[in-house]
Parts: C-alpha cells; sequence; structure tokens
C-alpha cells in the first residue's frame, strides 16, 4: 500500500500542474474540448479492454506454495497480450464508428475530430495492465511505481512545452499522448527484464484449455471495468452531450479534485484484497478496520473541499471555474463515500462474490446515467454531480447488506485461486 499510495500521491501533484496549466492555457470551452477528447479516449479503451493484470496474478502463481510459477506465469502472459491484442482491433473499429459520429451527438468542433481518432488509437496502443500484472506478480510494487511516475512527469512536462509552443487543445492532447506511450514503454521495459515475454506463448487458447472458467472469468472482470469506465468516463461524455464542453470542462475539474478520493479507494483495494483472501478468519476485522480509516480519511477530504475548495479551484483553474465549488464539494462528498465502500467491496470479492459486488454496483450505475439530463436540466454541473453521489450512497449501502448477509463469511471464503477477483480497474 505504501508503494501504491506514494504513486498516487506523487501523480496527483504532477497531476495539479498540468490542469492548471491547461485550464489556464485552454479557458473553459478550450477546455471543455481537450476534456471530451481525453474522457472518448478512455472510455474506448476502458470498454474494450481486459483487466489482463489479474488473469496473470491469478494463473501465473504457483497452486502448491507461496510463489510464482514460471511456466504458467509465461501462459498466462501470453493469454493476455494475445486479450491486449483483441483489444487493439476491436477499439480501433469502435473508434472509427464514434469519432464518424461524434458530431451528432458531442460537443467537439469538427476539425479535432482527426486528432480525437489519433489519441484514442494511442490510449488502445497502450494498453498497460499487463506489464503491470507481471510486476504484480512478482510483487515488484516498488519498480511498477517507478515506472509509472514516468506519466505524471511527461504530462506535466509537455504541458510546459505545449503552453509555450502550442498553446492550444492539439498541443496538450500531444502531451497527454506523449505521456501515454512513455509510461507504456517504461513499464513493458521494466516487466521484460523481470519476466520476459516470447512470440510463442502468445495465445487465446491455452489458458482457456486449462482453465475451464477462464472465459467466464474474463467476460465478467471486462464487464466490471466496463461498469467502471460507464461510472466516470461516460459521465464526463454524456455531461458534454447535455451540457456542452463548458460544463464538461468544469465537471471534469471538479471530478478530478473531489473524486480524487475514488483513486485512492482503488489504491486501498489493490492493496487489501490478498490479505483479505488470506487472512479469512480476520478478514471481516480488517475490512472493518480499513472502513474506519477511510471514514476519518474521508471527513478530513471534505471538510477541506469546504473551506479550500474555492480558492483551491481559483489557484489552479482560474477564476472562470470558481463556479463549480458546489458540485466539487458534493463529488468530495461521493469520493468519501466510495473510500469507506471500498473495503466493503474488497470483502465480498475476497468471499467469492464478485457477481455480488458487481450487481450491487450495476443498479445505482444505470440510475444515474438515466437520470444524468434531468438532474442537469435541474442544477448543472451539481445536478450531475448529485448523481454521482447518489449512485455512490447507494451501491455502499448494497455492499453493507450484501456484507451483512454473510453471516458464514468465515466459512464461505475460498481460496485465491478459485476466487473472482474483480476489484476496480486501472488504466
Amino acid at each position: 500500500m505504501g508503494w501504491l499510495l506514494g504513486g498516487r500521491g506523487f501523480n496527483a501533484v504532477l497531476s495539479l500542474v498540468y490542469l492548471a496549466i491547461a485550464a489556464r492555457t485552454l479557458g473553459t470551452n478550450g477546455f471543455g474540448h481537450f476534456a471530451l477528447i481525453i474522457a472518448l479516449g478512455q472510455a474506448v479503451t476502458g470498454f474494450s479492454s481486459f483487466q489482463t493484470w489479474q488473469f496473470i496474478v491469478r494463473w501465473g502463481a504457483n497452486p502448491d506454495q507461496p510463489g510464482v510459477d514460471i511456466a504458467r506465469a509465461r501462459e498466462a502472459t501470453g493469454f493476455a497480450v494475445a486479450l491486449d491484442i483483441v483489444s487493439m482491433v476491436v477499439g480501433t473499429l469502435a473508434s472509427v464508428l464514434l469519432v464518424l459520429t461524434a458530431p451528432l451527438w458531442l460537443d467537439v468542433p469538427t476539425e479535432l475530430m482527426w486528432l480525437t481518432f489519433f489519441y484514442c488509437v494511442i490510449s488502445l496502443m497502450t494498453i498497460r495492465t499487463t506489464p503491470t500484472g507481471m510486476l504484480r506478480l512478482h510483487s515488484e510494487y516498488g519498480k511498477a511505481t517507478w515506472a509509472e511516475a514516468v506519466q505524471p512527469i511527461i504530462r506535466a512536462g509537455g504541458a510546459v512545452l505545449a503552453w509555450w509552443l502550442m498553446p492550444d487543445v492539439t498541443g496538450f492532447i500531444l502531451a497527454f499522448t506523449a505521456s501515454e506511450v512513455a509510461t507504456a514503454f517504461a513499464l513493458w521495459v521494466v516487466a521484460a527484464r523481470v519476466q520476459p515475454v516470447t512470440l510463442a506463448s502468445i495465445s487465446l487458447r491455452t489458458i482457456p484449455a486449462r482453465h475451464n472458467d477462464a472465459w467466464r472469468f474474463v467476460l465478467s472482470t471486462n464487464m466490471s471495468g466496463s461498469l467502471a469506465v460507464a461510472g466516470k468516463q461516460v459521465m464526463i461524455l454524456l455531461v458534454g452531450t447535455f451540457g456542452g464542453a463548458y460544463l464538461a470542462g468544469g465537471f471534469r475539474i471538479a471530478n478530478q479534485l473531489g473524486v480524487a478520493l475514488i483513486a485512492l479507494a482503488q489504491t486501498i483495494s489493490k492493496a487489501i484484497l490478498p490479505e483479505l483472501v488470506q487472512a479469512r478468519d480476520n478478514a471481516v476485522e480488517i475490512a472493518r478496520r480499513m472502513a474506519n480509516i477511510a471514514a476519518i480519511a474521508g471527513i478530513t477530504a471534505v471538510v477541506s473541499a469546504i473551506f479550500f475548495g474555492r480558492e483551491g479551484l481559483g489557484l489552479i483553474a482560474g477564476d472562470e471555474f470558481k463556479g463549480f465549488y458546489w458540485a466539487m464539494i458534493i463529488l468530495s462528498i461521493a469520493g468519501a463515500v466510495e473510500l469507506v465502500g471500498a473495503s466493503l467491496e474488497s470483502l465480498l470479492v475476497s468471499a467469492g462474490k464478485a457477481h455480488v459486488a458487481f450487481l450491487v454496483r450495476l443498479a445505482p450505475t444505470i440510475l444515474a446515467l438515466v437520470m444524468l439530463e434531468m438532474a442537469i436540466e435541474w442544477k448543472g454541473a451539481q445536478g450531475a454531480a448529485f448523481a454521482m453521489l447518489g449512485s455512490s450512497i447507494i451501491a455502499v449501502v448494497g455492499f453493507f447488506i450484501a456484507m451483512l448477509n454473510l453471516k458464514q463469511f468465515r466459512l464461505e471464503v475460498v481460496p485465491e485461486e478459485e476466487a473472482t477477483f474483480a476489484p476496480p480497474p486501472e488504466r
């Protein structure tokens, strides 16, 4: 958790740098166009890709004793790479369709459509969950953190160059794209040194032949990843569709500042999930203690947003974005709720109830997306934030109720190699 949180913290600090430069340079509408292009690229990638790091961790481990089975690890990695190739092909075709139809439903100028397609394709080409899984399988969290630090460094440096040499949407998209390429390259270089990858191991057949539930597991994790994308990137796209580029840009800034806790929640889930699986008898107690810590952190973050949020928005993005102060407050509350719910969700997954966690998350996400247009008409960005807050509250209450039903948790918990993992995805 220390390595994961350290990487997140470093990323967060430098993210404020490029966010401030981009928002102040592009203005409200320009930053809105930038935000919509980024959201579309990440949405295409999220829906097309698979959580391959989970496959590698699950099928690459030694089933008989703690450690890594090199032969199994190579098979799992080859399967993951093959799925990445499928994601790239399918995602590129989807990108063509989306970019061609985008002028009909998305507030992005026609002259930026080729740039949008370019960013979507690069995002697909730089999917990096497979090298991340290779490093996690070998417990190389430190090396993964150092490699991932390339992203915020390149983004911040690229934002400075864009401000100096090309102060428009194209310049900042190119800076963002460069960070994706550099990070993927760094992770693959580090991962290949830990565990070399051979072309002969790339196959869509080997793992399914060995594990009967392989494709079911692949599809379930893909659906969980798509659900997380729907709750974030699709939300931003729909805000732009219903409210225009200005509202989308302001909502993205409020979302990035206010919902930063959700990223922390994902980090806690990744760190706590293996502990919950292995602890068994103490799993409920570990989850309870983590929820208590999360509650304190969440309250602290919300109070900080209330007292310093308006000045923070003005300092980072400029005075024209101060109007999104209350949206940021609402989103920070949603982040605090998600932070508390992270340990409850991981507890369900560790008990072999990943499908329950998925269904509990599915209903409120769909409800929020359906109600979004009405919410925006009612209260603009604040209405969209309320939709996200309502979705988070319903989901966490559902996690709590589902956890209470696990009265025989200590008997029902399944070994790590039999559990179906579906923690929040990462880009």
